[in-house]
């Protein structure tokens, strides 16, 4: 599975998924609706505010009130997906979503890309790097960071079918297509990417394709990674993270986020609980981003392959 895994030959962004997805829920439910705020190219919407104009509403750079009509869409019986970059979803707008989201439980779908470091030039005011922390933390708000282009555009038909507020986050650059396409999208459930014994690697988001890099370069010197998608981060699986950890014993977690309040935090809290283990964390360490080229900044703010592979050690020797 690993080396199949590994020789994806297919780059493209995972914001390229939430479009096509996007645009097939147009042709299937005429109850989705999409806003945005200025930046329906970089969120690719483009195919289906073209064939759905009636459906879209450009609400410009006023996010606030972006997720106020959203909120009023909602009310009135429609599923709202909301656009814009994953800083501006969340740090400008948070008061917005608490009180007229997720407070009331209204159906809106907060898609949020350019997420993390890999958002590249535009920089540290750009590049947020707590966005989970802050919307998991909402009462009845799932929050869900897909892998790849292909995962993307699943977890964008699946929130459509989901009832309640989802805060679903994507990235800008294009990245490796790797995921199966006869594996199922379920929300709050993870997937099992390679079995081992030494170690188990949660990984979400861009940091899966490294960790799988990490787990193949780790194999070649004896050490067995059992990698698991945490795809959704909010409800967490437990259940097949504590299946793992009672296999394996030792804990890896990685993501492009802070590691305060990120995926990790919420593994370890679930393992303080349930099956304390020794555990490592992957992800930026209390630190704003800055301008760059997207791998660049991975391997500078600590989530490069050699990272996960340094984590995937340190564990080892405890």
């Amino acid at each position: 599975m690993l080396k199949e895994l590994l020789g994806a030959k297919d780059k493209k962004a995972t914001r390229d998924g939430f479009g096509d997805g996007l645009f097939e829920l147009g042709q299937t439910n005429d109850k989705v609706v999409a806003l945005c705020a200025d930046l329906a190219g970089s969120l690719k919407m483009n195919k289906f505010i073209d064939t759905y104009p009636q459906r879209f509403f450009q609400c410009g750079v006023a996010e606030a009130n972006m997720m106020g009509v959203a909120a009023g869409l909602a009310t009135g019986g429609y599923i709202p997906f909301t656009g814009t970059f994953a800083n501006f979803s969340t740090g400008r707008v948070f008061d917005q979503i608490r009180q007229s989201i997720a407070y009331s439980g209204k159906n809106v779908k907060i898609c949020a890309s350019h997420a993390g470091v890999t958002l590249g030039e535009d920089g540290a005011t750009h590049q947020i790097l707590e966005d989970m922390g802050m919307i998991k933390m909402l009462p009845g708000l799932t929050v869900i960071n897909p892998c790849d282009y292909r995962q993307t555009k699943a977890a964008t038909l699946a929130i459509a079918e989901h009832h309640g507020p989802v805060y679903l986050r994507f990235g800008r650059p294009g990245w490796p297509v790797f995921m199966p396409e006869n594996i199922p999208f379920e929300i709050g459930k993870g997937i099992l990417l390679n079995e081992g014994t030494d170690v188990s690697v949660f990984a979400t988001g861009h940091m899966v394709w490294q960790s799988l890099q990490a787990a193949d370069q780790l194999s070649k010197a004896g050490i067995s990674c059992e990698v698991i998608n945490i795809h959704t981060i909010k409800p967490l699986d437990d259940a097949i993270i504590l299946d793992s950890v009672s296999k394996t014993g030792r804990v890896v977690t990685a993501e492009e986020h802070q590691i305060s309040g990120g995926l990790g935090e919420s593994i370890a809290s679930l393992l303080a609980r349930k099956s304390p283990s020794p555990m490592e964390l992957v992800g930026v360490d209390d630190s704003f981003g800055e301008s760059g080229k997207p791998a660049e900044l991975m391997n500078k703010y600590g989530l490069g392959v050699s990272d996960v592979v340094a984590a995937i050690k340190k564990v080892l020797e405890r």
